[in-house]
Formats: C-alpha cells, sequence, structure tokens
C-alpha cells in the first residue's frame, strides 16, 4: 500500500473566517506540500518545525454499516498495536504503558491472526470463518446484516473459541473483580476473566500507579478506572488509544445517566457491593450506545447534529420551547432520532453535547418511552454527576420526540400540559410535518455541491437540496474529473463549528454506499481526528493523506474543522479548491443545518 501525508501549521495561517476569501487564499494558501519522496510515510510539521514521520498505517480491511444495520464486530479488520519481544514497562506522569508480545496466543485471542467471522443467521450468533478475498467470507459476499440491539453472545464466555474471536469487547467490573457488564457473553460465566482484570489494575496500583494500556500483538487493553468501577476495552479494530478511552468515558457516563455517581457511595459502605440488580434491562442501553461507536461522528467530535429545516421553521419550534423553559422547565429538547430540532434552557444553564448524546441514547434504545409518556430520573454527568433530574419524554411519531427536564420530582403534570402546549403549536405551524418532509430529503449531498465560490442572491431555495445556479451562469461546469461522487472527486465531508459545538456531514452516497465502506470511511475520519489533535505533537492545521482507500484532507482553524474524502486519484489542488467551498456552501446554509443563537448552551 502506498500512502502519503502532510500536515503542518504554517506561518501564513488562514483567516479566521475564510469564507469571505477566495479559494485561492484560503486552503490553497497553506502551500500543502505531498511528502518529500516519503511514499511509505506520513509527515507531520509541527509549530516548531520539526518533521516526525511515522509508519504507514493499515486499511481497515472490513467495516460494518451506520445506523440500523451493522455487521458484527468480529468481521472488523485486525489489528491496532504494535508489539516487540518481550514486556517493556514505561512509566509516564504516574501513568504506565505496556507493550507485550507480538504472539496473539499470549493475550488468548485469536483474532490477532487475522481471522474473522460472519454473522450469519437471525439468531445473532456468528459463525466463525476465514476472511476470503474481497470482502468474501466462506464464499458468501459480506451482507447487510441487521444489528439487533440488547446483550450479544450470552452462551459465550471466556473459554469459548467464538468469544476469543470477537475483534472488540467492552468490560465493566467493580474493584472487587465482580463483573457488571460485558458487551459479549454473561457476565456471570465471566466472573474468572473479571478478577484477572481488577488484578492487573491492582497489581499496578499497589506500585502506586496506574495501568493505561497493554499491546500485545494486534490488541490494544484500554483501562479506565472510576473510583471503585473499572472499565476496560480490549480491541483490534486499529482504533487509536485516545478514541478507545474516549468510548470507555462515554460508557461510565452512560452508566451515569441510569445511576448518578451517588452510587460510589454504595461501595464505600460494602466493597463486595453487587450493582448489576440496579442495571437491570439496560443491556440495550448500553449495546446501543456501543453501536454508535461505528456511524455516530458525535461520539469523538463531542458535537451535537441538527435536523435540516427553514430556518423560519426553526424558530416557531424553538419559541414555543422558550415559553415553556420560562414556566420552570430546566431543558426543553425537540428530537428526531439522534438530531436536534430545537432546544432550550433556563437562564445559566448549559447542555454539554455529550450529555446530548448519552440522553438521547437512553431515550431511543428504551422501548417504554416510544409506548406512552413516561416520566424518569436521569443524570447529566457533565451538568451534575451526582443528582438526578427528571425527564419528561414524549413521542410525537415514530421519529419526533420532546424531552422537557426539570429538577422537581412532582412536575408530570405541568410538564404534560406544556406538552400539550407545544403539540399543538407544532401542529398547527406544520412544524411536524416539515420535519417528515426533511428526514424523506436528507440532508447535504456532494453531487449537489455548488460551482460558484462566493455566494449568489437567490442562488439557494429554502430547501436543501433544491437550490440551483441560474441556467446562464458561466460556472455552470464541472472540473474535469470522470470518477464518481462530487467535484474534483468529492465522496464526503464532515464540518464542525467549533463555537457552536455543532456539526455536519453529508449524506453518503456512490461510491461509499455500502455499509462497509461507510464504517471504514468513519473509522478513518476517527484516526484523522485523533492524529490532528495528538497530545504533544499536535494540534494540526492541516493534514492531507492518501492512500489506496481515500485522498482526506483536514483542515482546523478557531471557527472550524473540516474532514473530507476524496476519490484516491484525486488532485490535490482541485480537493483544496473544493474544500473551500464546502466551507462556503456551509456558511451559506448554516441557517438552515445549525441551531443559531442557542446563548445558553455556549459551554
Amino acid at each position: 500500500m502506498t500512502s502519503e501525508s502532510s500536515s503542518g501549521d504554517e506561518a501564513s495561517d488562514p483567516k479566521p473566517n475564510p469564507i469571505t476569501n477566495p479559494p485561492e487564499d484560503q486552503l490553497s494558501a497553506l502551500a500543502l506540500s505531498d511528502t518529500d519522496g516519503q511514499e511509505n510515510g506520513v509527515v507531520y510539521e509541527t509549530p516548531r518545525g520539526n518533521e516526525i514521520e511515522n509508519k504507514e498505517e493499515a486499511a481497515l480491511t472490513n467495516s460494518a454499516p451506520p445506523g440500523p444495520a451493522e455487521a458484527e464486530e468480529s468481521s472488523e479488520g485486525g489489528g491496532g498495536g504494535g508489539g516487540g519481544g518481550g514486556i517493556v514497562w514505561a512509566r509516564t506522569n504516574s501513568e504506565m504503558e505496556v507493550d507485550g508480545p507480538e504472539s496473539p496466543s499470549s493475550s488468548g485471542y485469536a483474532g490477532g491472526r487475522g481471522s474473522s467471522s460472519a454473522s450469519s443467521d437471525g439468531s445473532g450468533i456468528d459463525e466463525i470463518a476465514e476472511v476470503r478475498n474481497h470482502g468474501v467470507v466462506d464464499g458468501v459476499s459480506e451482507a447487510q446484516t441487521p444489528w439487533v440491539p440488547g446483550k450479544r453472545h450470552v452462551d459465550e464466555d471466556d473459554a469459548s473459541i467464538s468469544w476469543r474471536k470477537r475483534k472488540k469487547h467492552f468490560f465493566i467490573l467493580s474493584n472487587s473483580g465482580k463483573p457488571i457488564y460485558s458487551r459479549h457473553g454473561d457476565e456471570h460465566k465471566l466472573a474468572g476473566f473479571s478478577a484477572t482484570l481488577q488484578a492487573i489494575i491492582s497489581f499496578v496500583e499497589n506500585g502506586e500507579d496506574r495501568v493505561k494500556v497493554v499491546r500485545a500483538g494486534k490488541h490494544q487493553v484500554v483501562f479506565l478506572v472510576k473510583g471503585p468501577i473499572y472499565l476496560v476495552c480490549i480491541s483490534c479494530t486499529e482504533e487509536p488509544y485516545e478514541s478507545l478511552r474516549m468510548q470507555l468515558e462515554l460508557i461510565y457516563g452512560q452508566l451515569l445517566v441510569i445511576l448518578t455517581k451517588s452510587v460510589n457511595r454504595c461501595f464505600e459502605k460494602n466493597p463486595k457491593f453487587d450493582m448489576t440488580p440496579l442495571l437491570g434491562g439496560t443491556d440495550i442501553v448500553f449495546s446501543s450506545l456501543i453501536h454508535s461507536f461505528s456511524w455516530n461522528p458525535a461520539t469523538f467530535l463531542h458535537a451535537y447534529t441538527c435536523l435540516p429545516l427553514a430556518y423560519a421553521t426553526r424558530q416557531a419550534a424553538g419559541a414555543i420551547l422558550q415559553d415553556v423553559a420560562d414556566s420552570g422547565v430546566l431543558f426543553a429538547i425537540l428530537m428526531c432520532r439522534h438530531k436536534v430540532i430545537s432546544l432550550v434552557g433556563a437562564q445559566k444553564a448549559s447542555l454539554h453535547p455529550d450529555d446530548m448524546l448519552l440522553l438521547s441514547n437512553f431515550v431511543m434504545a428504551s422501548e417504554s418511552f416510544r409506548t406512552s409518556e413516561s416520566f424518569s430520573p436521569i443524570c447529566l454527568p457533565r451538568y451534575n454527576p451526582m443528582a438526578f433530574l427528571y425527564a419528561y419524554v414524549h413521542y410525537f411519531d415514530a421519529d419526533t420526540y420532546i424531552m422537557l427536564l426539570t429538577t422537581s420530582s412532582e412536575a408530570f403534570y405541568h410538564l404534560k400540559d406544556c406538552r400539550i402546549r407545544i403539540e399543538m403549536v407544532l401542529l398547527k405551524s406544520s412544524v411536524l410535518s416539515e420535519i417528515q418532509r426533511s428526514m424523506l430529503d436528507g440532508g447535504m449531498r456532494v453531487e449537489e455541491l455548488p460551482l460558484d465560490p462566493l455566494p449568489r442572491s437567490g442562488s439557494f431555495s429554502p430547501h436543501l437540496g433544491h437550490h440551483t445556479l441560474p441556467t446562464d451562469s458561466p460556472d455552470r461546469f464541472r472540473e474535469p474529473y470522470d470518477g464518481v461522487g462530487g467535484p474534483a472527486g468529492l465522496w464526503h465531508f464532515v464540518y464542525r463549528s467549533i463555537f457552536l459545538d455543532q456539526y455536519v456531514s453529508s449524506e453518503f452516497s456512490a461510491p461509499i454506499s455500502s455499509p462497509r465502506q461507510q464504517k471504514r470511511l468513519y473509522r478513518a475520519y476517527q484516526k484523522l481526528y485523533s492524529s490532528m489533535h495528538e497530545r504533544g505533537i499536535g494540534p494540526h492545521k492541516t493534514q492531507f493523506r492518501r492512500d489506496e482507500n481515500y485522498v482526506l484532507l483536514c483542515w482546523v482553524t478557531q471557527d472550524f474543522e473540516l474532514y473530507a474524502a476524496f476519490d484516491p486519484l484525486a488532485d490535490k489542488a482541485l480537493a483544496i479548491k473544493t474544500c473551500n467551498r464546502v466551507c462556503q456552501w456551509v456558511k451559506d446554509v448554516e441557517n438552515e443545518i445549525f441551531l443559531l443563537g442557542a446563548s445558553p448552551f455556549s459551554w
């Protein structure tokens, strides 16, 4: 595989708002250059001008779909850690990193050998198989296997060969070694394995240190200690350590949503306290969150996304929510699936994007919220991890729901009256019908990227996806590119507004149309984000990376972050020009794709 990448903080930094400048004065001014003869390396230019060459990154061999369909994790590509012979203990700032031997047998997992399994039947149990060429498993093409929420493979334990072949495990256990949650298998059957993990953590802590990660062959074992609760991830999916650790942080946050941090007091009174009964029936919530790690950019961008709507429609929804918030509601949030339609909060109240992610996951994963109006205690870890709020949840239709949060446990009937008022206004102003139309129309598509980099009056209609340039416009042409996708071979992009903590991503289209390709691109973005924000070396401002799958271009300013994927044969100059046009396009339709003016949420 051939890869090239360049990244740097040039002296001629782009202006804070690059939208107002012509394309040649923006990304092209960064003078991105190919690695000088470095065909098999990655070169970063740090603010001090130092160059660091990293080994070539291995491409992900498999992937799974976003949204409702996902191939089982056991079909992911292998191996993200490097391993040399012997064991090296490196202590830095009271944290420890362990490099283990190369042999997969040292970790007890066969997944590092490159074997995989494909989910084949309706029971959700995977059959073990070897991966053949062209994504074919045992002579059968890898298909879209429906993702089934809930506990996985309950008949397995750590002695099962199939359990050891799973590419990604998550565990929650107590400091006494009692299992609390396991993604795969039955927690009770994994008691011995949980005790081993607890022994590793305790051994290192007895040496007045902390264990962060153990690398053994292609496996990473990532540890996160939160008081009496331990979280562990075992993975060979090539995801960066920082990403896996953040996933553990989110799983811990989801635990707090259900129980609050006050559960620690139970362990103080009884170190052998068993908290599994308190989590009864919540396996589906954790499995849904773990599933989102494979398709939802919010899990690593720490931002939320909005449903595209006309500005007047969103304002109508926001106005009635603001009236409700003024009547004593702490937060009023109107959502469509995982996308925000509008949200308001009481004065001086702030809501973190991670809390939004965990709260919406909790609601969407719980079937009881869909069947009737509900009033449930919940905790927002970034708002107050020690106390419960109370959430009134009501679904208007299969996808659209309202969440009203308050501090009072006696506010059910008041919140119900508020919901009735909200529903009447939404129906009268046709907001609900506009939401349904937006769901059908979708969002931004790379094929519809305007060709004129400068804004024009009248160039855009009120709805995304229906804007056109005048027929007599001299700019109604495309660059000479024969590939599929958008101009210059643009396949996909993700744009994050740093000021708003919101992001927008284009719809998937050819050639990234299969779930497998979409998951691979998501993982590529994840790696790119991690490298751009790498501690000690970054943060970088730009990065250009080319391999056999994509050309990836990342641009980070004080106002936004842009991640774009192009055809691997795309020209760099055209890619840079296209990224400027994407930024201009986002600026032109920001009233439709972003929630603007949400001052109480400037966290």
